[in-house]
């Protein structure tokens, strides 16, 4: 596989809420450099490397909630279900079935 190197300009905010930028280079297959070049211009590329990274972190970090509370629920589920047949018994003597 051939990798052609490409400059990126990736943006950062700081303290200040103003953007910076710095000048990094890296890596990437041609056929990649290819689909990216069908969709913007050149002078546009680090624009869409900058969204696409901040949008895969942010999907990882809504895949790793979710396997976190996935977890967190399968461990607590026999607690959880406890509490749920608790609270159904006093429901069901707050309110009676067919008393209207």
């Amino acid at each position: 596989m051939t990798y052609t190197l490409i400059v990126c300009i990736l943006e950062n905010m700081n303290r200040n809420m103003s953007t910076t930028h710095k000048r990094i280079n890296f890596s990437l297959p041609r056929e990649t450099i290819s689909l990216i070049d069908r969709i913007v211009r050149k002078g546009d590329r680090s624009r869409l490397v900058d969204i696409a990274v901040l949008e895969y972190i942010e999907e990882v970090g809504r895949r790793n909630l979710r396997k976190r509370l996935k977890e967190g629920a399968l461990k607590r589920a026999g607690r959880d279900l406890a509490a749920a047949a608790e609270w159904f018994k006093l429901d069901e003597e707050a309110w009676p079935k067919g008393k209207n």
